[in-house]
């Protein structure tokens, strides 16, 4: 029987110990016969109880080699499907044709970068349910109007269906981190193309957020429109907190509407 994976703090681990835990949030993961990767198994709290699911086509993404030994160990029938690597320059494309899904209690390190990820490969993830801290989870969930809501918030409501499932407690980790945790999970929407230019719509919600006190007249003064054509207009004198998804669209098009002139 191979030892415990010793925790690495550089590479953000803290493994999951509760079991119940495990298994609600494998159950949130509802979904038809799909591809499914789980990244940053550890060993495997999570990857127990996706073994034994029949509707799930599963793959691992582990970047810790004390990790992938133990994975080949302890699931050997998973030995083809243990990728030994950094999820955030995994290709998608060399293994899923079509659509699939993210499950995994992420490295609090790399989390919003996780979901910078998800964002970029929208038109594939499907589904996502994942652990991270609890204000990363709160932040992606929230609606405007709210502290957290920010750049995550605005990019991934435009395309996925987000729920805050539970807060989970530090002692139920080893090592446990200094702060609380939160599982979300992620549905895609229907929407496949925004009423927008989404280039465009990325820049305008990250140039808000960066400054997120000043008001969008002051945070947009650096992306190129014309702006003296609409920059009286009201909308100019909210902050970005206040802003909508669909207001962030609507202001996105009203923008790609007055280019600068030639």
């Amino acid at each position: 029987m191979m030892r415990r994976v010793r925790a690495k703090k550089f590479l953000g681990q803290h493994f999951l110990e509760d079991l119940g835990i495990a298994r609600r949030i494998t159950e949130s993961l509802s979904i038809p016969p799909s591809h499914v990767v789980e990244v940053g198994p550890g060993m495997g709290v999570l990857t127990q109880f996706l073994v034994q699911r029949e509707d799930l086509d599963l793959y691992l993404v582990e970047i810790d080699s004390e990790s992938v030994e133990y994975l080949h160990q302890h699931y050997p029938q998973l030995s083809n499907r243990i990728i030994e690597g950094d999820f955030l320059k995994f290709d998608f494309n060399k293994i899923f044709p079509d659509k699939f899904s993210i499950i995994g209690n992420f490295p609090y390190n790399i989390s919003s970068q996780i979901f910078f990820k998800v964002f970029d490969n929208r038109n594939h993830v499907d589904k996502v349910v994942g652990m991270v801290q609890r204000e990363v989870g709160r932040r992606i969930a929230s609606g405007p109007g709210s502290k957290e809501y920010g750049i995550l918030s605005v990019l991934l409501q435009s395309y996925y269906t987000i729920e805050y499932l539970m807060t989970v407690d530090e002692h139920v980790f080893s090592p446990p981190p200094k702060v609380k945790s939160g599982v979300i999970r992620l549905v895609r929407n229907e929407v496949d193309k925004l009423p927008c230019d989404e280039r465009l719509f990325v820049k305008v919600v990250k140039a808000a957020f960066q400054h997120r006190r000043k008001t969008m007249r002051n945070s947009l003064k650096y992306v190129e429109f014309d702006h003296g054509a609409i920059m009286h207009l009201p909308v100019f004198d909210l902050r970005p907190e206040q802003m909508s998804v669909e207001a962030f669209q609507e202001l996105t098009k009203l923008i790609e509407e007055h280019p600068l002139c030639e």
